[in-house]
């Protein structure tokens, strides 16, 4: 009901910093603890099956592959129809798949079933909700992006939980169980779920909240969805042919590529090493919990200083934690990568999301995002794959994780490219 009040009397709280909390638990509690944990059902099928690690990455790749598929149709969608509804079709989607995964016994049936949790939480998940709170900030964008991404950072806290639900109820159940409290919690939850504050009377930000007592009919003072069309946005079309879109779109694929394989391996080369199951994903929730910590840094320095180089840095220092992965034998060598890695990730998505916001303005921001998904889903799909490879044929990560780091190393120099476009300069990219 608090909720419901602020909308009603939006003077009180600003509704926008609800839908931050809306995203932080969204992504913890619903899509953090399966896809930070990635790695302990990984072990528990390569035991179960005896599948290679291999197949078992092309397996969690197939999200990447729904991404580059669906990514510009999800935008497209986001921008079209709002987010409650995405949110929800994507929620009654992700726990039929959850469902579905607990009954399954072949490869084929694992992959099928894992394609419907992907494209429930692609719809659901990271383009809706970055779109979500890109449409209610504006100069605060950064620091409620940060926070809100917390979420995600902060579900890998549960996947140790994760590890005792699996151990203690088996994977079946818990895929069961978690697919029916998804189910469970679809329509009660997208109640919540706001698209602009211009449907509210409200600017960006909470800035000059106007009433309709307070201003005449048609009066220009009046906050209007048309006011999103006047706001400098970039089309799609616009944003594509910029040098600064195609840096940032593969930067952030790059990063994000190593962050997946690191989700999907990090728990097998920590079991490997001789570390127990539940210690291993420890070391998982280490560097979420720091992740978490840093995203709400990162959203502060992404409001006060250029994002630009602050993206370089961080790159940088997520490709230094995987060179200490790559020689990770224990667990104070893992705590240690865990610690940086946190730091680097933490930081850098923030900024590489927001970036794009400042760039090319909020009226079209999911359609420009999901596009810019394609080079990123393109390489997250061919990463865990070439790990799996490399493990299967040489039996270690070493050589992989030098790689991961070498990615990293890679987007940080692309992003010197990535410098912001003259504002609206369709017409001069027409003639060039």
């Amino acid at each position: 009901m608090q909720i419901l009040n602020a909308v009603r009397h939006p003077r009180s709280v600003y509704y926008g910093w609800w839908l931050v909390g809306i995203v932080v638990f969204k992504m913890g509690i619903v899509v953090g603890p399966f896809m930070q944990g990635m790695g302990i059902f990984f072990v528990v099928l390569e035991k179960q099956f005896g599948w290679s690690r291999t197949a078992l990455s092309f397996a969690f790749s197939l999200g990447r592959i729904e991404g580059a598929l669906f990514g510009p149709i999800e935008g497209f969608l986001t921008d079209r129809f709002g987010v409650r509804r995405m949110v929800l079709a994507g929620l009654f989607i992700l726990g039929i798949g959850m469902i579905c995964l607990s009954f399954i016994h072949t490869l084929w049936e694992f992959y099928g079933a894992i394609m419907l949790v992907f494209l429930g939480a692609g719809l659901a998940g990271f383009i809706p909700m970055m779109a979500l709170i890109n449409n209610w900030f504006s100069r605060r964008r950064a620091t409620a992006t940060g926070l809100g991404m917390t979420g995600g950072a902060l579900g890998g806290i549960l996947v140790p939980g994760v590890a005792w639900l699996v151990t203690t109820l088996g994977w079946r159940a818990t895929f069961l169980w978690f697919g029916i409290f998804v189910l469970l919690l679809a329509f009660p939850f997208t109640r919540l779920i706001r698209n602009r504050p211009e449907d509210y009377g409200l600017f960006p930000d909470g800035d000059q909240p106007v009433s309709d007592t307070e201003c005449e009919p048609g009066s220009l003072n009046r906050p209007t969805n048309q006011g999103m069309a006047d706001d400098g946005s970039f089309t799609l079309s616009e944003a594509i042919r910029t040098r600064a879109f195609w840096a940032v779109a593969i930067t952030h694929g790059l990063g994000a590529a190593v962050m997946t394989t690191v989700s999907i391996h990090l728990v097998p080369a920590m079991t490997d090493a001789g570390l127990s199951l539940l210690k291993a994903s420890s070391v998982v929730t280490i560097f979420t919990g720091t992740a978490a910590l840093f995203r709400l840094v990162g959203g502060v320095l992404g409001d006060r200083y250029d994002k630009q180089p602050l993206i370089i840095i961080f790159n940088v220092i997520q490709g230094l934690a995987m060179l200490v992965a790559a020689v990770a034998h224990n667990f104070p060598v893992a705590v240690a990568f865990a610690i940086l890695f946190g730091i680097g990730h933490g930081i850098r998505v923030p900024l590489l999301v927001t970036i794009r916001g400042d760039y090319f303005g909020r009226k079209h921001f999911a359609t420009i995002f999901g596009v810019s998904q394609l080079p990123m889903n393109v390489v997250m799909m061919g990463a865990p794959i070439m790990v799996g490879i490399l493990f299967d044929t040489q039996g270690s990560y070493f050589i992989a994780f030098l790689g991961l780091g070498a990615m990293n190393f890679l987007g940080a120099a692309l992003m010197v490219f990535a410098t912001r476009p003259p504002p609206k300069m369709s017409s001069e990219l027409s003639q060039t």
